[in-house]
């Protein structure tokens, strides 16, 4: 028979191991716990977090956001391995199988790959290359004509950029930015189906060797136009978005020469979240305060805006050194006169050249917070085109007024002829008449 100090030590030792047992449990699923948690974590990252984007005021979320490459560059080195198995686009496709959910989502439709194979003559339409990829001109079975981006093997943009563009294409409209007609995600092929802009790109109208060359009453009413879109972009969305590429390839045209913001595919909502995404954009179009700090704010879409404004004054490439031409001129007050396009001189007033000119120096400034905003400059331009129809208006009266005077001059004229005639038939009459008193 056991004493009584046995039988404390069996129940410590036994509680002990009860203890033990049970710690040891609790570490197993809190490791458990943590291990998932994480991988939900990581997974929210790949995958396509979002901000809601409304337009104006509208709820209208979309479900993956612009700052898609930040979230992954954040992922750290380590998991570079397995990034092409685990991609933001890998697993939303292989999780959204059902043809409906992003249609449901953005908004936008599917289009069967044997469609748009057919509507480009089977891929032979081509009609442009860009960093996504070949563009096609594709006519649709109910005779719409459409234009098709296929994102190429070597694209520089890739899905991360396809995912941007249908996002915040699928949810922003307006008659400046080009609208997004639906997607094609079949047969390995990754395509976005756009509305066919006819006249083509703002690169190709400014630099072609056409004879045509584009007015001046066009060039101001283009700039009025992306001021327009950027305006949206910048005040209309809710979060604010961030075009990241404007430059005038993007600047495409329809049929009535109206301009519309184009590739969004670099495109970032307003949100600072401490994190950046590598350098993106354009050489030339690149605001330089972004390339020494690598934060792009919507000063750095004015920065590029700029650069476009002064292609429209000149007809001069960024890579043919169009800033340098530019610093010189805005040593004196008409030096843009020395710079601006052949092609409009008598086509244009250089009082509005310089005024234009006035507000691209103002979208150049070195200190992002001295640029104007976006709403200032399309204000800006609207008193300039306003002024030109004033002009316009003040000659046409002036022609009229004269024309007036010319007519009632004329009809005076033409009185006095008349007074004048009749004087000499009378007098003709008189003497016929003495005549033959006479006789």
């Amino acid at each position: 028979m056991m004493d009584k100090a046995d039988l404390v030590i069996i129940g410590v030792t036994v509680g002990l191991a009860l203890g033990l047992l049970i710690a040891i449990l609790i570490y197993c699923v809190i490791r458990w716990y943590k291990k998932h948690a994480h991988l939900g974590r990581c997974s929210n990252e790949r995958s396509i977090t979002t901000l809601p984007i409304r337009m104006n005021g509208q709820d209208a979320s979309i479900d993956f956001s612009a700052s898609i490459s930040s979230s992954v560059a954040h992922l750290g080195k380590e998991k570079e391995s397995h990034q092409k198995k685990n991609s933001p686009f890998s697993l939303w496709s292989s999780k959204h199988q059902n043809k409906d959910w992003l249609t449901s989502a953005s908004g936008i439709l599917r289009y069967p790959y044997k469609d748009i194979q057919k509507a480009t003559l089977n891929f032979t339409t081509i009609i442009g290359q860009g960093s996504f990829g070949p563009v096609y001109k594709a006519t649709m079975a109910t005779r719409d004509i459409f234009a098709v981006k296929v994102l190429a093997s070597d694209s520089k943009q890739g899905e991360t950029e396809f995912q941007t563009e249908v996002s915040v294409l699928g949810r922003l409209h307006h008659r400046n930015l080009v609208n997004l007609m639906g997607y094609c995600i079949d047969k390995g092929q990754h395509m976005l189906v756009y509305e066919f802009m006819s006249n083509g790109s703002l690169e190709n109208l400014l630099y072609s060797k056409d004879d045509h060359a584009l007015s001046w009453e066009e060039r101001l009413q283009i700039a009025l136009d992306i001021s327009h879109g950027i305006e949206y972009l910048h005040e209309g969305a809710v979060p604010p978005v961030i075009h990241r590429d404007l430059k005038s390839a993007n600047i495409l045209l329809d049929q009535s020469m109206r301009a519309k913001v184009a590739d969004f595919g670099l495109s970032k909502e307003e949100v600072f979240d401490g994190r950046n995404s590598g350098l993106k954009g354009t050489y030339g179009y690149i605001d330089p305060v972004y390339i020494s700090t690598n934060k792009f704010t919507m000063k750095s879409d004015i920065y590029s805006f700029g650069v476009i404004i002064f292609e429209l004054i000149t007809a001069i490439h960024p890579h043919q050194n169009l800033m340098e031409y530019v610093n010189l001129a805005s040593m004196s007050p008409d030096g843009v006169d020395e710079i601006v396009d052949r092609r409009l001189v008598g086509d244009c007033s250089p009082d509005e050249v310089r005024r234009l000119a006035e507000v691209g120096h103002r979208c150049l400034h070195a200190i992002p917070r001295k640029r104007p905003s976006i709403s200032e400059i399309l204000q800006a331009i609207l008193r300039i085109q306003q002024k030109r129809h004033l002009s316009k208006e003040e000659a046409l009266s002036f022609a009229r007024s004269d024309i007036s005077r010319s007519v009632s001059r004329i009809e005076n004229q033409q009185i006095e002829l008349s007074r004048s005639r009749i004087e000499n038939q009378q007098i003709e009459l008189s003497r016929i008449a003495n005549t033959k008193e006479k006789r």
